[in-house]
């Protein structure tokens, strides 16, 4: 009996997604199936980033089709292709960027930067092209974490190419202003330099743009919820009742914008003594993951109060260049890839494809 194409199309679809848990085809296409006698050949397009785990998906489709009837060689091409996603309130997505996702948190102390830095260089890892905003006016930290010196070059007078940093496109207040001088602005001064830094920027394509939010929910995290077309916001938060507090009003500021919460962070969950090893939740145990479970947000995972995050941060090399095959980066890749399936199961952005209607009165 010959094979067909729906013969492999729904060998694929039992094959299930380990970034999702579900059926592959959940957040994947199958494309160019050829099949010649023995031999069958086709593409599989990832909706998400998950580059680390093509070896093993690759293997996991390959025995799926060997297990047909009359099946020999296989060949499979794994590509990822990234959709734009919508925004809150319909706000139209910028030129160039296809998904913005807000990293935030109620109230600062918590990690929220270093969080940021290594989740962008997560995604970036896992194939995706990714860009850093550094909206902390009054306290930029990324310039530092990302090892970037100097200041953006303009070809027009107008605006920004973005600097470079591990591969990431990376914008900061930190590279205009020299490293001691104090941010003495307002509100509305500090939003309008944001929407500057953001919109006078020539970012080249990108997937992902990752915001290092300010700490809190006051009127600069309020307008930059309003303005900026998020496709989704990652909550940052430590174990313990007062960070969670705040992080409840950062949960509440973005769904009263309308911006969906991709998943929360709990960062400094525990602390292993590198002399003894005796583990130690400092800050309390589990307060993220319970907030999660009785908000209904995707608890994205847990990292450690390590000295080595802090250091390589402080270096410029985040964890995930600095170790990528340590357990740290580890936990990172795999947050980048859960908040990008959950992103990626939402609506597609469709404002670029609504037909032109044009209305006429003959008189």
């Amino acid at each position: 009996m010959s094979i067909q194409p729906q013969d492999v199309q729904q060998a694929v679809q039992a094959v299930i997604d380990p970034g999702t848990g579900q059926g592959l085809l959940e957040l994947a296409q199958i494309g160019n199936v050829q099949i010649s006698g023995a031999d069958v050949s086709f593409d599989l397009e990832m909706g998400y980033p998950a580059q680390s785990q093509h070896p093993a998906l690759r293997q996991a489709l390959v025995a799926a089709l060997r297990a047909l009837p009359g099946v020999g060689n296989v060949s499979v091409q794994i590509a990822t292709k990234v959709g734009a996603h919508a925004a809150q309130h319909g706000l139209p997505l910028l030129p160039q960027i296809k998904n913005i996702i807000a990293v935030a948190s109620g109230k600062g102390g918590v990690g929220k930067s270093t969080t940021a830095a290594n989740l962008a260089l997560a995604l970036a890892a896992e194939g995706a092209q990714v860009g850093v905003l550094d909206a902390d006016i009054y306290g930029p930290s990324q310039p530092i974490m990302l090892g970037v010196h100097g200041r953006p070059e303009s070809r027009d007078g107008k605006s920004m190419e973005p600097m470079m940093g591990h591969g990431l496109q990376v914008i900061s207040i930190g590279f205009l202003v020299s490293a001691d001088q104090a941010m003495v602005w307002r509100g509305p001064m500090a939003t309008q330099a944001l929407d500057q830094l953001l919109r006078q920027t020539n970012w080249r394509e990108l997937d992902y743009l990752i915001v290092d939010m300010p700490p809190g929910t006051g009127d600069i995290q309020l307008s930059l919820s309003q303005r900026v077309p998020l496709s989704g916001a990652v909550i940052v938060t430590t174990p313990q009742d007062i960070a969670l507090a705040d992080a409840r009003k950062g949960v509440a500021m973005f769904e009263k914008v309308g911006v969906p919460i991709l998943g929360l962070v709990e960062n400094m969950a525990v602390h292993v003594c590198s002399n003894c090893g005796h583990v130690e939740h400092i800050f309390g145990a589990d307060g993220g993951r319970r907030y999660a479970a009785d908000k209904g947000i995707d608890y994205l995972g847990a990292l450690p109060l390590a000295l080595s995050i802090r250091e390589q941060a402080d270096a410029g090399t985040p964890t995930v260049v600095a170790e990528p095959d340590g357990d740290v980066a580890a936990t990172y890749r795999h947050m980048a890839r859960q908040m990008a399936a959950t992103l990626a199961r939402r609506a597609r952005d469709q404002s670029g494809k609504l037909p032109t209607i044009t209305l006429s009165r003959d008189t």
